[in-house]
């Protein structure tokens, strides 16, 4: 590459790792992001380069999780308790045992998936259905909270839920698992089987666990930051998995290709920590519906792009 090229290359990956960060975290699908971007902005690597690169630039964005979550996530932290610090290797278990049910479904059908279900509209697909499923459970869930409200405002429940709650907090309000430490194994578990579902571009790998813990009756607190806990060992084991497939078909890393792949994990990594942080502010205030309707509106929008271009 000459230095003008590889500016531009470098901008390119940029540029992926930017959109990495923002929609690893949020339920919009980054695979799917990454996919449909790519369409439009192409970097100049090999094929088995970009393969390896849309998986692996993922260990920028799950770095975010372990730097703003490590004392929550470090069970040798001399400030925590031992009951606390018995706590956390539970919580390890949790998460473990969670990531199992896409560990078995997701490595025997990676080649598959990506061979026969990568195509725009299948992406597009994915980000409608869930979509609408975001929009029906939270409409179920602001049902509950003018349920919640009018009683609250007859004098009834008051010990539980303020009349001056906001609806997210009366959404909330109506959960089973309100915090981590509430968290059971059965419910562990069964958001571990809705991540089985992320293995289809387009569902989002957190938009699926997200649904599964509301649907397990978490708060929206307790889903999104559940779901950061999963991504640690399910990207770093993808990521693992990808780069040595990479290498045994006996493919190197040139230095303009390190270049590239440091620049979107090192982007990555930033645009993680904002995202996160924007995230975990949001749902207490805020449903998932915006996301929702985001996915909806992106979804048809590639549908009619890519039937106009047939």
């Amino acid at each position: 590459m000459n230095l003008a090229v590889s500016l531009t290359e470098i901008l390119k990956a940029a540029l992926f790792g930017l959109v990495e960060g923002i929609t690893e975290w949020l339920p919009i699908s980054s695979t799917g992001h990454m996919l449909l971007l790519d369409q439009f902005v192409t970097l100049d690597v090999s094929r088995d380069f970009w393969d390896m690169f849309l998986v692996v630039i993922q260990l920028g964005a799950i770095l975010a999780v372990c730097v703003l979550f490590f004392h929550e996530l470090n069970p040798f932290s001399g400030s925590k308790s031992r009951e606390e610090k018995r706590g956390t290797w539970r919580l390890w278990a949790q998460i473990i045992v969670a990531c199992l049910p896409a560990a078995v479904v997701g490595i025997p059908l990676d080649d598959w998936m990506e061979e026969h279900l990568g195509s725009p509209f299948v992406i597009a697909a994915a980000l409608i259905v869930y979509g609408i499923i975001f929009i029906v459970i939270e409409t179920r869930r602001a049902n509950k909270a003018q349920a919640l409200a009018t009683d609250a405002g007859r004098g009834r429940h008051m010990a539980a839920v303020s009349p001056y709650a906001s609806p997210s907090e009366l959404a909330d309000a109506d959960a089973r698992v309100t915090s981590i430490e509430d968290l059971d194994w059965k419910t562990a578990i069964g958001i571990g089987i809705f991540q089985v579902l992320s293995i289809v571009p387009g569902t989002s790998r957190s938009g699926s666990t997200i649904i599964g813990g509301l649907l397990l009756g978490c708060s929206r607190t307790v889903a999104a930051e559940f779901t950061f806990y999963l991504a640690v060992p399910v990207m770093f084991g993808a990521s693992g998995l990808r780069l040595v497939k990479y290498f045994l078909k006996g493919n190197t890393f040139a230095m303009g290709e390190t270049v590239i792949l440091l620049v979107g994990c090192a982007v990555a990594f930033v645009v993680s920590l904002l995202a996160i942080r924007f995230l975990m502010s949001f749902v207490k205030k805020h449903d998932f519906k915006p996301f929702g309707w985001y996915r909806i509106v992106l979804g048809i929008a590639v549908i009619a792009y890519f039937a106009l271009v047939a």
